[in-house]
């Protein structure tokens, strides 16, 4: 009985153990993964862009800094999915999405925080090129001769010049009968122009009557 009982406890130790061991394998499987990748700065001949650029993980979960060629390897990684970006102080890149199965699948995409659903893909190891130098200062505006132009002062200023300059001519070049026309409406603008406005007429009607009536009333007084 005592004999079982050993080999039953010795039995339970060694699955415990087993159980330990590829539950240890399995954690050390799932952090293997890595992300490979390249930098290229077109705009730059030399290297010294190597010294000041780093590669973040998640934010800076993850940080690995590039080889002499430009090249990359990020050890150490979980299944998952995570973004990938370039900081350096004189160029910016475009980020990058690397998603890893648990498998060892990988598969890059272009980050888009706003339409997440839009998958668009990216050949893999990635590879990074500088989409533009970082601009630290706003660019002063230059003067344009068409800001002088598109003036609202020199518009309202030359609009009237240029009518009384072209409008003469466009008139003697015009038809006798267009001519015709265009004086006897100018006519009827003046005719319109000689009659007395309503208003006036009227101010002109009650402030008469208004002094009539005071002249009636002075009168009375004496």
């Amino acid at each position: 009985m005592k004999n079982i009982q050993l080999l039953v406890y010795f039995l339970a130790i060694f699955i415990v153990h087993a159980v330990s061991e590829i539950i240890e394998n399995d954690s050390d499987i799932g952090s293997d993964f890595k992300i490979t990748g390249k930098i290229e700065i077109l705009a730059s001949k030399d290297k010294e862009w190597l010294t000041n650029t780093q590669i973040l993980v998640d934010g800076g979960e993850y940080i690995a800094y590039p080889r002499s060629d430009g090249s990359f390897v990020i050890n150490g990684l979980p299944s998952g999915s995570f973004v990938v970006e370039i900081v350096n102080p004189a160029y910016i890149f475009e980020p990058a999405r690397v998603e890893i199965t648990s498998k060892g699948k990988i598969r890059a995409r272009k980050v888009n925080y706003l339409q997440a659903s839009v998958v668009k893909t990216i050949p893999y190891p990635l590879e990074f090129r500088e989409r533009r130098k970082t601009n630290y200062f706003q660019v002063r505006e230059q003067w344009k001769v068409t800001d002088f132009l598109f003036n609202p002062m020199v518009l309202t200023m030359v609009l009237p010049l240029l009518m009384l300059m072209f409008l003469p001519k466009m008139m003697n070049a015009a038809d006798p009968e267009t001519q015709k026309e265009m004086h006897s409406q100018m006519k009827a603008l003046n005719d319109k122009s000689s009659i007395p406005d309503m208003s006036e007429f009227l101010a002109g009607l009650f402030g008469s009557d208004s002094k009539k009536s005071s002249k009636s009333k002075a009168v009375r007084k004496k």
